[in-house]
């Protein structure tokens, strides 16, 4: 934690100094006011699912397919607002993020069970907003990194832009690229030694991938192993995904709020994962093999009523295609009702269905003849279906201190036709 708060010290100090300017050229005699802690943001989840169908194992249904996952989520977002000798507010958002969760299936990487069964995943974010707010136009730039263990690594950059208009509207542009590495980490298998064994020279050596993600060096001599060391590298494949996302809002009248969102997605590269496995008709099993590329079309209605002084009406409608055949359908309803001033409760509620994308096919179904083909639910044919409450405390003077100005607990039950169920607790702590 020390390392972060310095860090995060030294960040503003540079910042405030760059966006700090010398009044004494502005004829106006407006001061510009530095780059100052406005928000401290703490956010925690829980995580349990309990499923049957891992793809890690194919879609088989016994114990080696067991989809059970738990997750443990923790973030934290630091923000800073100023303002230039022009007006403009500055916003620098500083954001950290680490969770930890484990599931059964990562055990059955390693067909032997072996491999441990949990992982960690780290990703700190970086965000500038500049909001002219005399012309109604903002521009944004982020920067996002995440690294999950030793096997994927991830880098995202993003530029936004909006204009307000006189009627009420807001027309948005967000520009999104994320680029990953993923290394090639084998079902136990699959990986490659006969050719070591089998081979006649006096001394040979072989790299291969263990099931726990690191490359181990085996020595043979005359066919019969002697030895062996770890090499540092492993080998990784790219996966790229670019998304422009078009956005139009407008104030209906004083009541009503309405919204558009359209993205346009574009992925390329590797878009599997090398433990997902497959099992043919035929019982042999092979790892999942999709497409390079993958091109995503959802379009997202939002609407919102005020029903009088204390209930909202928020809801929401998305379609989605893709090139891979999958199409969807997301009905989503949430209602918060203000019970005093400071106190609300916000019942939800979320339907989503979806059919199978072309390349889906369960257990023991593909034949060995397809070039394409995976037994991962996540694009199988299903509906599930979403619903808790939240409650949000607001007090004037914050909650027990000054500092705590906001408290908000969400509780959320997911249910999925494919046997897929999961609980989901989050607490948000807003510091002012």
């Amino acid at each position: 934690m020390k390392k972060l708060s310095l860090s995060v010290i030294g960040m503003y100090l540079l910042m405030a100094q760059a966006f700090s300017q010398d009044p004494s050229g502005d004829s106006t005699g407006y001061k510009p006011k530095k780059l100052k802690l406005d928000e401290v943001n703490l956010v925690s989840s829980y995580y349990d699912q309990t499923a049957d169908k891992s793809a890690v194992m194919g879609g088989r249904t016994d114990y080696k397919g067991n989809g059970d996952v738990t997750d443990f989520a923790n973030g934290l977002d630091v923000t800073f607002i100023g303002w230039d000798k022009k007006k403009r507010k500055n916003t620098l958002t500083f954001g950290l993020g680490a969770d930890y969760h484990t599931a059964a299936s990562q055990a059955y990487v390693d067909s032997n069970g072996t491999s441990r069964n949990y992982g960690t995943r780290i990703y700190p974010t970086l965000n500038w907003t500049r909001e002219n707010e005399q012309k109604g136009t903002s521009f944004d730039l982020g920067a996002y990194y995440s690294a999950e263990h030793n096997y994927y690594h991830s880098i995202g950059l993003n530029a936004a832009v909006s204009k307000k208009n006189k009627r009420n509207g807001e027309f948005s542009l967000k520009l999104v690229g994320y680029f990953d590495q993923i290394k090639m980490i084998y079902p136990s298998e699959f990986i490659p030694v006969d050719s070591a064994k089998n081979t006649s020279s006096a001394d040979s050596i072989v790299y291969i991938t263990t099931a726990s993600g690191n490359v181990q060096a085996l020595k043979y001599n005359n066919g019969q192993l002697v030895g062996g060391n770890s090499k540092p590298e492993l080998p990784s494949k790219s996966r790229n995904t670019l998304t422009a996302s078009f956005s139009f809002s407008q104030i209906i009248n004083q009541r009503m709020q309405g919204s558009v969102e359209l993205d346009m997605v574009y992925m390329s590269g590797y878009l599997g994962l090398p433990f997902h496995r497959v099992f043919y008709n035929t019982g042999k099993d092979t790892i999942e093999n999709l497409p390079s590329q993958r091109f995503k079309l959802p379009i997202g209605f939002r609407l919102n009523y005020f029903l009088g002084d204390n209930i909202i009406l928020r809801s929401y409608y998305r379609f989605y295609a893709d090139s891979w055949g999958l199409v969807s359908n997301t009905f989503n309803l949430e209602v918060p009702v203000k019970i005093t001033p400071f106190f609300s409760i916000s019942p939800f509620y979320r339907f989503y269905m979806q059919t199978a994308a072309r390349y889906f096919a369960p257990y023991m179904v593909h034949t060995i003849q397809e070039q394409y083909f995976t037994s991962n639910y996540a694009l199988a044919d299903f509906r599930s279906n979403l619903f808790g409450a939240g409650i949000r405390l607001a007090p004037p003077r914050g909650i027990l201190t000054n500092g705590l100005r906001i408290l908000e607990l969400r509780y959320g039950h997911y249910m999925q036709t494919t046997d897929l169920n999961s609980n989901i607790i989050s607490l948000n702590l807003v510091f002012k």
